[in-house]
């Protein structure tokens, strides 16, 4: 085993949720856990409509993902090239704040509120494997604070949760029976919440993966959860060509302002 191995591990077993993702996540040649600074780092990227936008999209990275990820795979410049208004905020919400049971709380009070506070009226998460995880459960707890999530290849939690959730009957039957989560059990909430509430009482929410991720069966299960053309399949693995034909896709349905105005002065 090697030493990432070794330390992913290790931190699994002091946070049981986290055991099935750190066992399917290909720990080869990842970073050392990375600190976990107060507040989190956020890169940024401002359009440059003329008149200030008041959307931002907020974007979330896998695991051992730095932010900027997002840049060099072309997920900011599919938008630009929409003619998107949307500011962009994308968080450094790596393993480590799951770790240490933070993600949620810094989410919260170093990007979302302060975000509304600046003046932003529709906030989307957009986020992908462990960040498309942390803006399901992100909108689980503080739905009312966001418009809505696009999820890509979100880590569904552990089999075994997934077999509970089949034996009892699929997500809306296992919630009616399933003792409520603990405030650790992030993983149950995702699924507590998707079982639970009506689509029309929660963010809007858009699930994407490809045929041959290997979270592909548990997304599957999601997906029985979501309004008819919310969920979406393409081929591929768990990889960024699926995710950004996803995004692209996603982008087509017009679900973001996309009128910005030609390049100009940015605003103060």
């Amino acid at each position: 085993m090697s030493a990432v191995a070794a330390v992913a591990r290790s931190m699994a077993r002091h946070v049981g949720w986290l055991a099935g993702l750190a066992l399917s996540i290909t720990l080869c040649g990842c970073a050392l856990p990375r600190p976990t600074p107060v507040p989190m780092r956020v890169l940024k990227d401002l359009s440059n409509c003329a008149v200030r936008p008041t959307t931002l999209v907020l974007m979330l990275p896998g695991a051992y993902s730095p932010p900027d990820e997002f840049i060099r795979e072309g997920f900011v410049a599919a938008l630009r090239e929409r003619g998107v208004a949307a500011d962009v905020a994308i968080a450094d919400a790596h393993l480590g704040y799951f770790d240490n049971g933070s993600v949620l709380r810094r989410l919260r009070e170093d990007v979302v509120l302060p975000a509304r506070a600046a003046g932003y009226r529709n906030i989307w998460m957009v986020g992908i494997s462990l960040g498309g995880f942390a803006a399901l459960a992100y909108a689980a707890h503080h739905g009312a604070d966001i418009d809505g999530v696009l999820a890509i290849a979100p880590y569904p939690g552990t089999q075994a949760l997934q077999r509970e959730i089949i034996a009892a009957g699929g997500p809306m039957a296992w919630r009616r029976t399933a003792p409520p989560p603990t405030d650790a059990e992030l993983d149950r909430a995702v699924w507590w919440w998707l079982g639970g509430s009506a689509p029309v009482r929660r963010p809007p929410l858009y699930l994407g993966h490809g045929g041959d991720d290997r979270f592909a069966d548990g997304l599957r299960l999601m997906a029985t959860t979501l309004p008819a053309g919310h969920a979406r399949t393409v081929p591929g693995g768990h990889d960024w060509p699926p995710w950004r034909a996803l995004w692209t896709e996603w982008l087509e349905r017009g679900l973001l302002d996309t009128g910005c105005d030609p390049p100009g002065d940015r605003r103060p």
